[in-house]
């Protein structure tokens, strides 16, 4: 297999000029139409007769290929429902595809058949792995598959063993591999129309699930470090954040979903203690992109609500199947604040020094990300006749890939939903494409005189 580098000495001259510019091309835009390609593909396959139980629109099959390769988890039909195991086995293909990504298994592919990646697919897989060392490239994408792989293989084994008592072996070991991969992969697709809800007193399932989705939201350069190190003060610094800024996260959210829910009877109110403590935990976990409720979202109150829009805005960890701004980023614009309140010179966390970049960086994902979601919470306020904090919800939902719904996704109209297809894939690939637009060398030797502009 050829590079992509085109030889001057055997290619004609044309050829040469095309692949040049195609060389030229950004390589976030080059995943992103790899991205749309996958949807398109996905989206005719799901409208074929063979693969559903009932007539599917066009819209039905785009939204729903959308949903599970930026593995979101939003939904306008019950794919338990609307499609048979032909189907299920499709989608659960595109939330694998892309979740892991399809440049992981590119790489993988090419490599596995001995050719060498140029340095245009090298730049390329550098942006998917989110500013990995060429060097490491191929061996990170091997990696990321295995971890992967195995993980989920786990997944599988213990979910069989807790389903193979209600249903057969067969039924246990499919569903158990949808749900693994799906978990994993921060996707939250269920085989149901209430996800995991009957299943919020099941000790087994919940900390499975959970689980599955809290490892796969980390990252894959965590899981990497972790298992190289294995001694926390021998582990990079960005892991010890992640890890650290996850504990406290999940923590102070299941101890304040407890309190806030338990005197609700549509909720917690009306369970046990032991299922107060499950459903609090998963729930509390889960925001963070994962998409899986174990409680109905519609009758949680607003202060849970609110909590959860924030646990969505920050998402998982860089390099990972989660979204939002990233753990990472909300961490170096926190430090930033504390830095300038504490009127210090550098910005610190850990004993070491963000550098400006980074700081650069995190403010313009997070701008980003911000005047992204206030142009879907417009348009849709003008589609939709809804409550505002329905519609909120449902685009940082959207935006951040997580998933959850307080049931405005199945009545949006055509116009809405088209919007919310939008929303999910820059969910998905904004945070990439901008890292890239930063990564740009722009240099110049024209400086200019300061001005004092009044902030604040």
């Amino acid at each position: 297999m050829r590079d992509w580098e085109p030889d001057l000495n055997d290619e004609p001259l044309a050829s040469t000029t095309t692949a040049n510019k195609a060389r030229q091309l950004n390589p976030p835009i080059i995943l992103a139409i790899g991205f749309l390609l996958l949807i398109l593909s996905g989206t005719v396959v799901l409208k074929l007769p063979i693969v559903a139980n009932h007539p599917v629109t066009w819209m039905e099959a785009l939204f729903t290929a959308t949903s599970a390769v930026t593995v979101t988890g939003l939904l306008t039909i019950d794919i338990s429902a609307y499609f048979n195991i032909y189907g299920q086995v499709i989608i659960l293909f595109l939330i694998q595809a892309g979740g892991l990504g399809f440049m992981t298994f590119a790489v993988v592919g090419a490599t596995m058949l001995g050719a060498r990646l140029g340095m245009g697919q090298q730049r390329l897989a550098q942006e998917a792995f989110n500013e990995i060392s060429l060097d490491n490239v191929t061996r990170i994408a091997k990696t990321v598959l295995l971890y992967s792989l195995v993980i989920e293989a786990f997944g599988i084994i213990w979910l069989v063993g807790i389903w193979s008592d209600e249903m057969s072996l067969a039924q246990a070991l499919y569903q158990s591999t949808f749900y693994a991969i799906s978990a994993f992969n921060n996707a939250g697709f269920a085989l149901g129309p209430n996800s995991l809800v009957p299943y919020a007193s099941d000790i087994g399932v919940n900390l499975v699930i959970s689980a599955l989705f809290i490892i796969g939201g980390i990252g894959f350069s965590v899981l990497i470090d972790l298992n190289h190190k294995r001694s926390w003060s021998k582990l990079q610094t960005n892991t010890r954040i992640i890890l650290l800024a996850t504990l406290y996260l999940n923590l102070i959210a299941f101890l304040l979903i407890w309190i806030i829910e338990s005197q609700n009877p549509a909720t917690l109110g009306a369970m046990s203690l032991k299922d107060q403590v499950l459903a609090a935990w998963f729930q509390a976990t889960a925001p963070r992109t994962a998409g899986f409720n174990t409680i109905p979202m519609e009758q949680m109150k607003n202060t849970s609500i609110i909590l959860i829009l924030f646990l969505m805005f920050v998402g998982g960890g860089s390099l990972s199947t989660a979204s939002g701004i990233k753990i990472g980023s909300c961490v170096v614009i926190l430090m930033t604040t504390v830095a300038f309140l504490r009127k210090q010179e550098d910005i610190t966390v850990l004993n070491r020094t963000i550098p400006i970049r980074q700081v650069m960086k995190a403010i313009a994902i997070v701008v980003c990300y911000v005047l992204l979601m206030f142009l879907g919470i417009f348009i849709l306020d003008l589609t939709e006749e809804a409550r505002f904090l329905d519609i909120l919800f449902e685009v940082i939902s959207a935006l951040s890939t997580v998933g959850l719904s307080r049931g405005l996704t199945t009545h949006l109209s055509p116009a809405g939903q088209f919007v919310m297809i939008l929303l999910m894939i820059a969910g998905r690939l904004g945070p990439l494409t901008l890292a890239y637009t930063l990564a740009k060398p722009n240099r110049s030797r024209v400086r200019y005189a300061e001005a004092n502009i009044q902030v604040g």
